[in-house]
């Protein structure tokens, strides 16, 4: 089928009486090829709709008749988070890194807990709208969902304590120029034009001193961030990262008699954003929630983020989902019998005689658990039909892990011919990319010929 030819086209219209114009922009199909076909099988579907970002064909002074003139509230758009296929992007724009460091270097400031990749849900928002239609002005407000991110890179709190930290006392070495300079001296050492340890000393000399002066001067930073004051006990409310993660405190330690309350930061809470009246709420927390099979139940956030404990046992709430300050009894209970529900499809078999002795189902199959030691089952074998023998005995076959060291084999001085290698590089090649310009329009007019 014939491809089909289409013509970006930007159209101005014209105000009468008025020096000011309107300005679509779109494409004007000049050949219809396959999109014949396609356009008419969605014409099928959704008749009234017209194909998006299609304009009609129009003619030089072609008069247009106003049929409908739409203007909405808009907001100044914040620049978009980084994914990890931009900032790689971000990075060869600034010099920065190698192909073959850009992916250890994402993937280690989120190991190190610096940055973490995840999802976000918008918050709705309220705006304006006016309709200029038949000569009548009409309002209304509208919803709009904003700040829905997908798949993007956001900064944690103690990453941003980190590079406070670093921006602080070590200007130069964060620095892109600095960084990039690094990479090109790098490239002059392989290529035999700069001695390796010239640009280490220059480098290194400096750096050691201003190390040594910030162990001296610098003080623990925490990223400390003061709220305001408790209104019913005058205490003062702040944040800060503590040794297990971002935690509020209400009070400041200097009644003697009185120590300060802590509380954790929920995964959706942040330092840099968190108010008052949220941290507050913090403090409420452990909550008891009431009985459950006449054990209490206790919702709370702990180390690994919001829990709810009954029977001296855990269980994590949804993430997203679940809130610690809104949870009811009747959720948590749902909760804890999924839980108990997943627990039980792990045991395949247990032994009253034996009770340090499970089959349980792993992520690489089930496996035997005697005493905290796991002991491989046979694919041959179907682990539900062992008996207590049978898992005795392959305990016992099962070798024991070495816990000696091994003593290291004496390396040959006989060395091997190294083969030389071509000093031709080949070429590098850059893909172009194609960057996409996005035009905005607080106004929307419809408009008809005549």
């Amino acid at each position: 089928m014939a491809d089909a030819k289409i013509e970006k086209t930007s159209v101005n219209i014209k105000v009468s009486g008025s020096a000011n114009y309107f300005q679509a922009t779109g494409e004007v199909i000049q050949f219809d090829g396959f999109l014949k076909v396609y356009i008419e099988s969605t014409d099928q579907e959704k008749e009234e709709e017209e194909m998006p970002g299609f304009l009609p064909h129009m003619e030089k002074g072609n008069p247009l008749d106003l049929d409908q003139m739409e203007a909405r509230e808009r907001w100044t758009q914040k620049p978009p988070r980084f994914t990890e296929a931009s900032l790689v992007r971000k990075l060869e724009e600034l010099g920065i890194g190698r192909p073959s460091t850009y992916a250890p270097t994402i993937s280690t400031i989120q190991q190190r807990g610096y940055v973490v990749k995840e999802d976000r849900d918008g918050t709705p928002r309220d705006y304006r709208a006016l309709v200029l239609k038949s000569g009548k002005v009409t309002g209304s407000t509208r919803t709009e969902n904003t700040g829905a991110e997908r798949s993007k890179l956001f900064p944690t709190d103690i990453g941003m304590v980190v590079n406070d930290f670093l921006v602080k006392y070590f200007p130069n070495i964060v620095n892109h120029d600095f960084t990039a300079e690094v990479e090109k001296e790098f490239d002059s050492i392989a290529a035999g034009e700069l001695v390796w340890n010239v640009a280490i000393d220059k480098f290194y000399t400096p750096f050691h001193k201003q190390v040594e002066e910030t162990l001296e001067k610098s003080e623990r930073n925490t990223g400390e961030r003061l709220l305001g004051d408790d209104p019913k006990t005058g205490k003062p409310v702040s944040v800060r990262i503590g040794r297990y993660g971002p935690m509020a405190q209400l009070g400041d330690g200097s009644d003697e008699e009185e120590k300060p309350a802590f509380a954790s930061l929920t995964r959706e809470q942040h330092i840099e954003t968190i108010t008052l009246e949220e941290a507050l709420k913090l403090f409420e927390l452990p909550r008891d929630l009431g009985l459950y099979e006449e054990k209490k139940v206790v919702v709370g956030v702990g180390r690994f983020g919001p829990y709810v404990r009954h029977d001296g046992k855990f269980v994590s709430l949804k993430k997203g989902i679940d809130d610690p300050l809104e949870i009811s009894l009747d959720r948590a209970i749902e909760l804890i019998e999924e839980k108990r529900e997943k627990d039980n499809k792990k045991i395949i078999r247990a032994f009253e005689e034996e009770p340090g002795l499970q089959i349980l189902n792993g992520r690489w199959g089930p496996y035997i658990n005697f005493d905290g030691e796991n002991y491989k089952i046979p694919k041959t074998t179907e682990a539900a039909a062992l008996s207590l023998e049978d898992c005795r005995k392959i305990i016992n076959e099962t070798p024991k892990k070495s816990t000696g060291k091994k003593t290291a084999a004496k390396k040959s001085t006989v060395k091997k011919p190294v083969a030389k290698k071509s000093a031709e590089k080949k070429p590098a090649t850059k893909k172009a990319v194609a960057k996409k310009t996005t035009t905005k329009a607080a106004t929307t007019v419809k408009a008809k010929k005549k």
